[in-house]
């Protein structure tokens, strides 16, 4: 087992896994990472489950099965998903029960086409969350604007949430509100606050793509100089605004009464620059009480070559800062960068999750 990925699990960062597949279920690939990579979650999307249905024969006998039976291509799609997230929920039990329900957890997405949707958003999740019917399962909610008041309702019915799509600290600050609301409402519902679990999944590395594309149009050596910086600086003070919720009266009270922290997970940590090293949003992002999900190719070059060296995110605000000052100083516009990533993450995924219906649909008509 590698020395990187037992010191980052010392660090008290929980190694989630960033993919699922049929194959990685039925060859005890995901058992394996287990118990020799310090995985301890799984999150998917539908990028992901668009690859695994595109790759070899892993689920022929089930679409086999729902051809006969003559079932929509929605209801194709929503029965081959829940089936691996409902086994690999199963292979991750164990590490659920030895954690107190903290680890152990794999999350599955609702719709990217009910982004924008507040009413339909809650009934697929509360759909997924009966149909799975996993102690351990999350309920992924894109957080648009749409998307807050749905995961203050699926947190208060007592539904485990996966906040996914967050790029700004504004919007970081709003998801942490509908969180704490939602825990209001579930002690007020007299639902045991204990029982729910929630994570808020930053994204990283898109950051950087988006920012550095616009450093190389102003065209400075100042400019230059701050290519890479900014996705670290963005999540560290995200980590920062998540301190002072955990300082807050209203989150102590919430806690007295048994809630659990909403812990911060990076999303999208696997280096998009070649340029940059492969363990960046690794390295620089271990502090305890975090989640880091990671492609395999991620997680193994941490295995191999990470540089894991103490809390790389607290001692390093005042830094985070001033990197985010130098941005806008450089003609950076914040405001309209997470603009344009949120909007582009929730077509990304709508486009995988037609592709995968476009898959399933090809299958289904099979002769």
């Amino acid at each position: 087992m590698s020395e990187n990925l037992k010191r980052l699990t010392a660090a008290g960062v929980s190694i989630w896994l960033d993919d699922i597949s049929r194959d990685r279920l039925r060859t005890g690939n995901l058992a394996a990472l287990i118990r020799d990579k310090q995985v301890v979650g799984v999150t998917s999307n539908p990028t992901i489950f668009a690859g695994a249905l595109s790759k070899g024969d892993a689920y022929t006998a089930q679409l086999h099965d729902l051809r006969v039976r003559g079932v929509s291509v929605e209801e194709a799609v929503r029965s081959i998903t829940t089936f691996d997230i409902r086994w690999a929920a199963d292979v991750l039990r164990p590490v659920f029960n030895a954690t107190g329900g903290v680890d152990g957890r794999v999350s599955i997405e609702v719709d990217p086409r009910l982004a924008r949707e507040t009413e339909k958003t809650v009934a697929e999740a509360r759909a997924l969350w009966w149909l799975v019917d996993r102690p351990n399962l999350f309920i992924k909610i894109p957080a648009t604007v749409e998307g807050l008041p749905a995961i203050t309702r699926c947190i208060a019915e007592g539904i485990s949430v996966n906040v996914t799509l967050i790029f700004s600290l504004e919007r970081y600050r709003a998801v942490m509100d509908a969180w704490l609301e939602g825990l209001e409402k579930a002690k007020a519902n007299g639902v045991n606050l204990a029982t729910i679990e929630s994570v808020a999944s930053f994204f990283v590395s898109r950051v950087d793509t988006e920012i550095d594309a616009r450093l190389d149009r102003v065209g400075t050596p100042e400019a230059a100089a701050l290519k890479g910086r900014a996705a670290v600086a963005n999540a560290r003070l995200a980590f920062a605004a998540f301190e002072e919720v955990m300082a807050s009266p209203r989150w102590q009270a919430l806690r007295a009464a048994g809630a659990r922290p909403q812990r911060p997970l990076w999303a999208s940590t696997g280096v998009k620059n070649p340029d940059y090293p492969d363990t960046l949003y690794v390295d620089q992002l271990v502090t305890a009480g975090t989640v880091n999900t990671m492609p395999e190719k991620t997680l193994d070059a941490v295995a191999d070559h990470g540089r894991i060296s103490g809390d790389t995110v607290r001692p390093f605000y005042e830094q985070a800062w001033n990197t985010m000052a130098a941005l806008k100083e450089a003609g950076i516009d914040y405001d309209d960068v997470v603009r344009v990533l949120e909007d582009e993450g929730v077509d990304k995924f709508e486009v995988s999750w037609k592709e995968l219906l476009e898959t399933v649909a090809a299958e289904l008509g099979k002769a």
